[in-house]
């Protein structure tokens, strides 16, 4: 006798929760729509390293003493022995915003100014002292960038000529 008024109380139950809901039209928003999400498109593939081997890099960036000492899916870097010692850099961001670099940029005291290389926008930023400089290029959604750091190293001319030659060997390079 359980059985049967268990099947029945348990249909019921599945009635009623059936039943419950919002009343109106499931089709209909209840609320403001959001636009879908961006997708962001890629741009092309800036290779490892930015095609750049370790010779160009301390031929370009004028230090002939640096050695890279990492390699990632993202970026590589190149240093001198010794603390305040010269590196570079070179990073890839996929679907990241460009102007959220440049936004850090200037948070650290560096004033970005606007730069084209080969057809493409982009910023270049040195430092107050001279010493640093970031150059990004934007490649549709996403940009790359290369940074030179003499540290306490005197070297002629500005970092940021030397970093825009990396960046147009990396742009020479794109598949």
């Amino acid at each position: 006798m359980r059985i049967p008024s268990a099947i029945i109380t348990g249909m019921a139950l599945a009635v009623v929760l059936s039943s419950c809901g919002s009343g109106g039209d499931s089709d209909s928003p209840t609320g403001p729509r959001r636009p879908p999400p961006k997708v962001a498109s890629l741009g092309p593939f800036v290779g490892e390293c930015g095609h750049v081997t370790d010779d160009e890099v301390r031929e370009l960036a004028g230090l002939s003493q640096i050695t890279r000492v990492y390699k990632n899916s993202t970026g590589c870097n190149w240093e001198s022995a010794g603390l305040f010692a010269p590196s570079v850099t070179f990073a890839s961001y996929r679907g990241s915003p460009i102007d959220r670099e440049k936004a850090w940029v200037s948070s650290v005291g560096r004033d970005p100014e606007t730069v084209e290389v080969a057809g493409r926008p982009g910023f270049q930023a040195l430092a107050p002292e001279g010493n640093i400089c970031d150059f990004a290029v934007q490649l549709d959604d996403d940009f790359f960038e290369w940074s030179i750091s003499t540290g306490t190293f005197t070297m002629a001319g500005n970092p940021c000529d030397r970093a825009r030659k990396l960046a147009e060997l990396t742009i020479g390079r794109l598949r």
